[in-house]
């Protein structure tokens, strides 16, 4: 069993202020596989107080900056393809064949798309006699289900990174491992710290204090209607 006993927070892996674990379960075999920090509110402060301050410089970040930022991303993802296959397989109990080509597939092709997309995105466009800027909303609460992990992450964390927002994950319990490769990747390629911060723990904690925080500025959740439902009320 391999143990992750920190969380990522203003670039450096930092314990959690709790001293809770969590067992990560395989599907297949019901060997509890890894462990992971139960994180607590006040890390989650924590992870969102580094966001902000990272939001004022990473939002004025020149595009081609980030766009080489995400095309490392993309590439270090490729490097530990196998490895994410094989760790996706365990964590949802897919036939490795299928969880490499797709659960670690696709998201290495998404974030070279989010790459191309950003190179040519009209921030400012000219409509009529009116200027139209789009700008990066601030600190982005990133929650994500179990079933397509890492595709998921990607799929909210590399376009909020692309706008010039910072983001705080909260993977799924259920299957978190490949949310701590996507973290090493990320602390490989010299991210700015504070630009991503990785949170685990359960959503009636970890979740309910991301979505209720007051300096987050957006959720993007993906799960059930019911937590859906609770995320909102929250957020608002």
């Amino acid at each position: 069993m391999k143990g992750y006993d920190k969380l990522y927070i203003d670039g450096a892996w930092v314990p959690s202020s709790g001293k809770g674990k969590i067992d990560v379960v395989n599907p297949s075999t019901e060997e509890v596989i890894a462990s992971i920090p139960e994180g607590t509110p006040e890390d989650v402060g924590r992870a969102v107080a580094a966001a902000k301050r990272a939001f004022e410089s990473w939002s004025q970040t020149p595009v081609p900056i980030r766009v080489d930022f995400l095309k490392k991303l993309a590439a270090g993802l490729g490097h530990r393809m196998k490895e994410i296959g094989e760790t996706i397989a365990a964590e949802v109990g897919m036939p490795v064949g299928l969880a490499t080509a797709i659960q670690a597939g696709l998201p290495i092709a998404n974030t070279n798309n989010f790459a191309t997309l950003l190179e040519r995105y009209p921030f400012e466009e000219q409509v009529g006699n009116s200027l139209v800027v789009r700008e990066p909303v601030g600190v982005v609460a990133c929650i994500t289900p179990w079933n397509y992990p890492l595709h998921q992450i990607i799929g909210k964390v590399a376009p909020a990174i692309a706008a010039g927002c910072t983001v705080v994950l909260k993977p799924s319990e259920v299957a978190p491992i490949n949310a701590f490769i996507l973290t090493e990747i990320v602390d490989s390629i010299g991210l700015p710290k504070g630009v991503f911060n990785l949170v685990t723990g359960d959503g009636p904690v970890v979740g309910e204090a991301m979505a209720s925080h007051p300096d987050v500025d957006m959720v993007s959740f993906t799960g059930s209607t019911r937590a859906g439902k609770r995320v909102s009320e929250l957020a608002a």
